[in-house]
């Protein structure tokens, strides 16, 4: 009887469950970009109905009056699609951020969706070049770095974008790791015109010091598929901090001299080549070589020592393939971490003959 009872309600949650109302915004947010003041400017939530029963929009609040949002008063099916229609006045200079509060019979927590852009007294374009084809998109790089980036920072690069299609394109930043946030603006950009990506780096979310690299990809619609031809790499380098060392613990640090911060290669022909560096510790205590990390491809390197002792040398030898430095897409360069204070980061760069 007991076990009869359990599976009722069971089936009586389940059936609750599936007539539940729900509504689902194709995008929450939606970036208008630049806007001219004193022209208001109209956007469109496109949302759909997801519940078992018809659904009903009650009303829709803004975060302030200079907001107006006209919705459908109809009754809405389940799995009709249906749109707001949201009008900012842009009558304030800069950056606007507004909030829209959607109550429905869905839940009785409401939707929330934002507008936000920048008022500006004339729409400035980006000056520079777009050399790089990303599907039906060209970029000014496909590229990014952010060096010498200490823990709780949160630096930002941009993305510039112009749209080389026939039509609108809404861009999406796909397969961001949980350190990175993409914002683009405008959420839709017309056919020959341009926006911006700012990529937000979120330092805390790091897990080791030295070089952190991924790859995401530019896409031109919702759910559109990855491929390599739509590859931007980021790469981050995390500094180890020194902030807490006192005057002592500073004059007592190892010190770190390299015999040379740069070398260059001549293949002659050849599909590799070696070189080596020279490491001193000309400090009074132990150099620790915490990493040693290649920032592109077509570099090897091995250490002789990663602990070296007040007075002592290590050698880092390094073989460099012609081919892989031939397709590298970013600038050759061997990135080492250290406990010296003054050479957290020690770069040397790569050249080719």
């Amino acid at each position: 009887m007991k076990k009869i009872v359990i599976i009722a309600l069971l089936l009586l949650l389940a059936s609750l469950i599936a007539s539940a109302q729900q509504i689902e915004a194709k995008r929450s947010v939606i970036d208008c970009g630049q806007v001219m003041f004193d022209k208001p400017v109209t956007v469109e939530f496109e949302l759909q109905s997801k519940g078992g029963k018809d659904l009903v929009i009650e009303d829709v609040k803004t975060s302030c009056g200079c907001t107006m949002v006209s919705f459908p008063k109809n009754n809405i099916a389940k799995g009709e699609s249906f749109k707001l229609k949201v009008t900012y006045d842009a009558r304030q200079m800069g950056h606007f951020e507004k909030q829209l509060r959607v109550f429905s019979n869905a839940s009785k927590k409401p939707l929330m969706l934002t507008l936000r852009g920048v008022v500006v007294e004339e729409v400035v374009d980006f000056s520079g070049d777009y050399p790089h084809k990303i599907g039906d998109l060209r970029t000014d790089t496909n590229d990014i770095e952010f060096d010498d980036v200490n823990r709780g920072d949160r630096p930002v690069q941009k993305i510039h974008v112009y749209n080389a299609s026939s039509s609108a394109v809404e861009p999406q930043v796909m397969h961001l790791p949980n350190y990175l946030k993409a914002q683009v603006s405008p959420s839709k950009i017309a056919p020959a015109h341009s926006g911006v990506i700012t990529l937000l780096l979120d330092s805390k979310m790091l897990r080791d010091f030295g070089l952190t690299q991924t790859s995401v990809y530019l896409g031109m619609y919702p759910g559109d598929k990855v491929s390599s031809d739509k590859e931007i790499t980021v790469s981050a380098v995390l500094l180890p901090g020194f902030s807490d060392l006192n005057e002592q613990a500073k004059e007592d640090a190892p010190k770190l001299k390299l015999s040379a911060k740069e070398l260059i290669f001549d293949f002659d022909g050849k599909p590799k080549n070696k070189e080596d560096i020279e490491i001193s510790n000309e400090g009074k205590t132990t150099l620790e070589i915490k990493r040693v990390q290649m920032v592109t491809e077509g570099l090897e390197v091995s250490l002789s020592n990663k602990r070296i002792q007040p007075g002592e040398k290590a050698r880092l030898k390094v073989t460099a393939n012609a081919k892989g430095l031939k397709n590298a897409r970013s600038k050759p360069r061997i990135l080492m971490i250290t406990n010296d204070p003054d050479n957290a980061k020690v770069v040397i760069t790569v050249k080719v003959k």
